[in-house]
């Protein structure tokens, strides 16, 4: 199942749930749909009216608005997720019943998750991003954070700071928290985790390399830093997230091509290792870490200007595309 966010065009209300139809299709609105049904799944916008959530059926299809059925049912993804398996199961049901389906020009989809609690990323996790900077391999996972104004949506611009002009781009399969866990094991992990979707770690390399002491946060924290969807692929769609390929393009051209495959540590150690230290929450989001191919490793380096078009794909989840302006 694949759940989107999503708002009517013309509207800047807060996102509705709904389920993505079919390829290129509508979104079923399972506010509409199903009445009992938490509206959190993907974020989309449509004319004349608040942000919704729903489901999408099929990558870049329609959405199945979860938000339409009743208007005491949350909107946001995260109280979505919080409900559960009950939540899911009405989604479901919703999709096979086939109704308020909105077509994908009707909507705008905004991040699956508006508004995570956590924004948590990890660094140094692909082999051959290790290789490419000469740098070794971590021993423990390497944990930093973006704060929320980073994200934004999935065909949103990504806004090019004045004072950076070393802006870079990271293609990122990114964990989404379904349940609420604090010192969790191994092998509980997948309990844990509603999906997958796409992030883009955008960061500016001087402020992230060069300024406030080597530290990463300012560097990767500029607004719009964060793009995220295009939606949720629950986990049942996709029961190893380590074999899928992930790519990044730039104007069109390919600048990074790996697989999750290459992860030195994989969802269940990155789950359990950060869930010692926080709480993790439903909507909270873990990037899982860059292949290679970032500009700033490239000889001579390579960075982002305004008017580049960027876009990050994993298979079996989707495509962002994002203008920088």
């Amino acid at each position: 199942m694949r759940l989107v966010s999503f708002r009517e065009r013309g509207s800047d209300g807060t996102p509705r749930v709904g389920v993505e139809v079919a390829p290129g299709g509508g979104v079923l609105d399972l506010s509409v749909a199903s009445p009992t049904l938490p509206r959190d799944m993907l974020q989309f916008q449509s004319p004349g009216a608040c942000s919704h959530v729903g489901v999408e059926v099929a990558p870049g299809g329609g959405v199945l608005d979860l938000s339409a059925a009743s208007p005491a049912l949350p909107r946001d993804m995260c109280s979505f997720l919080a409900a559960g398996q009950s939540a899911m199961d009405a989604a479901k049901s919703a999709m096979d019943a086939g109704q308020h389906v909105l077509r994908r020009d009707q909507i705008t989809l905004t991040s699956p998750v508006p508004n995570p609690g956590k924004v948590i990323c990890v660094g140094m996790n692909y082999k051959d991003h290790c290789l490419e900077q000469n740098a070794p391999i971590p021993k423990e996972p390497i944990f930093f954070s973006k704060f929320g104004n980073t994200i934004t949506g999935p065909e949103d611009d990504i806004i090019h700071p004045d004072n950076s002009d070393q802006v870079d781009w990271e293609v990122e399969m990114t964990v989404v928290i379904g349940k609420q866990g604090k010192d969790i094991k191994e092998e509980d992990v997948y309990d844990h985790v509603a999906g997958y979707t796409v992030a883009d770690d955008v960061s500016a390399r001087d402020w992230q390399m060069k300024r406030n002491g080597g530290q990463w946060l300012l560097g990767k924290t500029f607004d719009s830093f964060c793009p995220l969807g295009p939606a949720i692929v629950t986990k049942d769609e996709i029961p190893d997230p380590h074999t899928l390929g992930l790519r990044c393009r730039v104007n069109g051209n390919t600048v990074q091509d790996s697989s999750t495959e290459q992860l030195v540590f994989q969802v269940p150690t990155l789950v359990a290792w950060i869930s010692r230290i926080v709480t993790l929450c439903p909507g909270d989001v873990i990037l899982t870490g860059t292949p290679p191919g970032v500009g700033v490793f490239r000889k001579p380096p390579v960075f982002l200007k305004r008017g580049d078009v960027v876009e990050c794909e994993i298979d079996g989840i989707g495509t962002i595309r994002n203008k920088v302006v």
